[in-house]
Formats: structure tokens, sequence, C-alpha cells
């Protein structure tokens, strides 16, 4: 019996033949099989008492096991103290420095007739097995994504320097129908991470209700069995899509073996077939990739009759939820002071932006974006900027200035004039001719300002007076204007008047020449 095992449906057929009063020989040549075969499984059923009625009735599996129980090892001692040992044997491989060589050396002491070290490892492995198991998971349409990067890089070619510069994979699948993205990003950090995994919904075309994400700082911050730490950029990433974060089990790749195995045929349909190109540009690298995740796709799957695309298209795309309009952006959080000039500090642009006055020396709690930057004191938003990447620059909004910061900010030539004209048309044009002065911009406005205070000091008349003075002494200065009020100097002028000539015989006056007579005079 230690030949091959013959099916068990001849050997009801030899029990048969054997009933109906057939020799050896006619059933050995009528079967196809050897005399000493059907001598062997006659001789089981007399020695063994086996009821050939029962055998005929029972099921080929359970008629198998009446002639081969299986390999006595299994029923050995040696394999029974193994078989006891094995809780031990599992608890102290997770132990560091502890493997199955050293395990085997201290087994051969307690039993030196045992198992030799290759049966010792067979044995250990496949009871080890056994006790864990596997199963099959069952997804639904529509349901999980899951994510991952592939533990090689590929390169694309610095035009300039002629170095290589290391890409990482972005790898992505859908559960139900295995349909696969990847792109290659720069590295694994959050921005690159997310921007790939945008760029993946995008091309699905919606969103699955979970994301299954490997444990990478990028979406993880603290990997746990029940409750892991989630990123706060991916737990805004999935509230703006919709979508619900649940992160693969820490060391659990079977909770992820779908793209694990994804990552594998990439790794021959990707890099294999891309492994003698050379790319100048991470853009042209991925479109490469594109093309071959394509024609991955469309390939039929091993042992179904569809296409990993045709699975798609089919039955789960119109199951996802519908993408937003607007494309995610990456927000940062951060508390800043309001300082005592009216703006926050943000130090990773190294530029300052404006709050409302009113806000100054208060905590203020900052939202940014790439393009945009929101300010929140006390729950409330109280400012937004555009994001500004000018080192040591400002972004100031007018609004959020006093009253007396404005006034100063708003400062111009045509402001002072403007404020001028208001006042009166001898104030209004020697504003005008002090901007008309090359100077310096900040001494003129000094300048005004002067003016404006000495206006709102003095009555109006005397100040049109004193205006009217300068401009025809042409004088245009602060000091002079207050000098001429603080004297009265323009009233005095008014006041004097012309002296009479004397009257002199020579003296012909203004009806002589109208007349047009000539005097000749002798000498």
């Amino acid at each position: 019996m230690a030949g091959k095992t013959r099916p068990m449906n001849q050997i009801k057929q030899l029990i048969r033949l054997h009933q109906d009063g057939y020799g050896i020989k006619t059933i050995a040549r009528n079967l196809g099989i050897s005399k000493n075969t059907v001598k062997a499984y006659l001789k089981k059923i007399k020695d063994g008492g086996l009821d050939t009625k029962v055998l005929l009735a029972q099921e080929d599996p359970v008629v198998e096991t009446s002639f081969h129980a299986g390999n006595p090892a299994y029923k050995s001692d040696n394999f029974e103290y193994l078989r006891n040992k094995l809780p031990y044997y599992e608890k102290e491989l997770k132990r560091i420095g502890v493997n199955k060589k050293l395990l085997w050396e201290e087994y051969t002491v307690d039993q030196p007739q045992g198992y030799g070290y290759s049966q010792f490892c067979f044995h250990l492995k496949q009871q080890l097995v056994a006790r864990k198991g596997s199963m099959v998971l069952e997804h639904e349409p529509g349901d999980k994504l899951f994510i991952d990067f592939s533990g090689k890089k590929m390169h694309y070619i610095d035009r300039t320097t002629g170095e290589l510069i290391a890409c990482e994979i972005f790898v992505a699948c859908l559960a139900f129908s295995d349909y696969v993205f990847a792109m290659a990003v720069r590295s694994q950090q959050t921005a690159d991470f997310l921007y790939a995994l945008d760029c993946c919904l995008q091309s699905f075309g919606g969103v699955p209700k979970a994301l299954v994400p490997d444990n990478l700082k990028s979406a993880v911050i603290k990997a746990d069995r029940y409750e892991p730490t989630i990123n706060v950029c991916m737990d805004d990433f999935a509230n703006h899509y919709g979508a619900t974060n649940f992160p693969a089990r820490a060391l659990r790749p079977c909770d992820k073996s779908l793209v694990e195995n994804q990552v594998k045929l990439i790794y021959t349909r990707v890099f294999a077939r891309l492994r003698d190109n050379q790319f100048f540009d991470i853009h042209s690298l991925n479109q490469a990739i594109k093309e071959c995740i394509l024609k991955h796709n469309q390939t039929r799957m091993q042992q179904k009759p569809y296409s990993r695309e045709e699975r798609f298209l089919s039955a789960e795309k119109h199951l996802l939820h519908e993408l937003p309009k607007e494309r995610f952006e990456i927000k940062y959080y951060g508390e800043l002071k309001v300082a005592t000039n009216g703006h926050v500090y943000l130090s990773r642009d190294k530029h300052y932006y404006s709050v409302p006055y009113i806000h100054i020396g208060s905590k203020a709690k900052i939202i940014y974006t790439r393009n945009m930057l929101y300010i929140y004191v006390k729950g409330k938003q109280v400012a937004v900027h555009i994001r500004s990447y000018q080192p040591s620059g400002y972004s100031t909004e007018a609004d959020h200035l006093s009253s007396q910061h404005l006034a100063y900010k708003q400062r111009s030539p045509e402001y002072y004039i403007g404020q001028a004209q208001k006042h009166s048309p001898e104030f209004h044009k020697l504003v005008q001719v002090i901007f008309e002065q090359n100077r310096y911009p900040e001494q003129l406005y000094k300048s005004c300002e002067g003016l404006m205070r000495l206006q709102r000091t003095f009555p109006q008349e005397e100040f049109i007076k004193a205006c009217r003075f300068a401009l025809e002494h042409r004088v245009y200065t602060y000091t002079f204007l207050q000098n001429v009020l603080k004297n009265g100097t323009a009233d005095i002028n008014e006041k004097e008047t012309e002296k009479p000539l004397p009257e002199h015989g020579n003296i012909r006056g203004r009806d002589y020449y109208a007349s047009g007579q000539t005097v000749l005079f002798d000498h």
C-alpha cells in the first residue's frame, strides 16, 4: 500500500467485481491496475474487518480514510511533544534574538531522539499556520480604497546636473474591482501624499466610502490596533471628500493584501517595462506610468472573464460618491499673538498679515492653505488674506487700521489737495504749489500736516489772508505761514496805503503822457 493511491471510485469497482466472483487477474485486467494492488486492497479489507456494504455506501473521501489513515508520524510521541510545546515556541519566537535554530537546539537537549532541524521547522510551521489560518474578505462595490507606497523607487534625470532624482510610487486600488491607480511623487510627505490621493480620486471620478491607508506618517501619526491617531490633514482630506479614514492595523499586511499584491504586479508591469527608459522630468515619468497602468487595468484577470477596468466601469464607478466642485487644499494650523502694529507674523513665509486693531494683544488662531490665510479670534473669523510669499512684507487691509493710522497710511498729494479744496480756493492753490516743488515727498507731507493744524487753530479769514500773503511773496513753508498768522503780518500789509508823490514842476503827470505832447528842454 506504499505505492500510488488509487481513486476510490476504482476501489469500489474492485470490491464489486470481487463480490461478483471475478478473480484477481481478471479484476486487475479490467481496472488497469496490477495484481499486487488488487491483492493489497483485498487484504486490507479482510485484515481490517471492513464491511464492503458500508464502504460502497460511503462517499469517496470517507472510504479513503478506511484504507489510508494518514502519515503515522503525526501520531508519534515526538509529534505529541512538539504539539504540546507550540504555545511556548510561538511566544519565544517574538522575543529579540530568538529564532528556530535556537529553539531546535534547546529541543534536542530535551528530546535527543527527536526530529532533525528540517523536520522540526516543517512541523512547527505547519502547526503555526494551522493555528492562525486566514479568511476570504468580501468587499462591497464603492466601499474601500486601499492605499500604499511601493518599497522600490523610480527615477528621472535632472537635465542641468545629470543627477538621478528618486521618486516614491503611490499605489491605490479599489477593493471590489481591484482597479488600480499609480503615480510618482517626490516624497512620502503629507503634501505629496495627499496630492497623489487627490489625483487618484479625480482619476476614478468619484469617492469610496472609506480610505484605508497604510500606517505611514503622512496619514497616521500614531499607529494603534484599535484607535490610531490620524494626521489632521488626512482628516481634513476625508471630510472634504465625504469619506471615512479607516487605517489598516499595524504589522497586518493581510488587512491590505489587495494593494500589497498590486505593488508586486506593478513591479512587473510598470517597473520592468520602463527599466530601460530615460525620463527628464516627473511629468514624463508619470505619463509613462499612466500608460502602463491603463494596460494593466485592461488586461483580463486570471481565472476571471473580465478585466479590472470592465469590472470597475460596470459594477462600481456609479456607486462612488460624487466629487466636490473644489479640489482639496492642505490646511495648516497655528496660534499667534496680534502684535502692537496690528499684524500677526507667519514665520513660515516671514510675512505679516493685518488684524482689526481692536484685537491687538489677543491670541489669534490661523488656518492657512497654499493660497489663502484665515484669522480667527475667540471663535470668529476676523480677517482673510491672500497668502503672500514675500519675505518681510506686509499684507494690510485698510479696514483693519484705526482712524489715525488709516489717515497716515492714506497720505498722498491728492489727499492733501482734496482736503485743502474743501477749506478755500487760497488754501487749495497753496497746497498745489507746495507739491509742485522738487522736494522729498515725506517733507511735503509734514508741511501739509502743519498747515492743516494751522487752519484748525486760527480763524478761517485770517488763515485765508495768510495763504494769499504766502502766495504773493512765494514763500510756501509752514514756518513762514505760522509767523504770518502769529504776527498778523497779512493784516498790517493790507492797512498800508500808497503815499502820494510830492508836487513838482518837472512832474508832468498822467494827463500829459496821455495827450501825446512832446517838450524839448534847453540845455
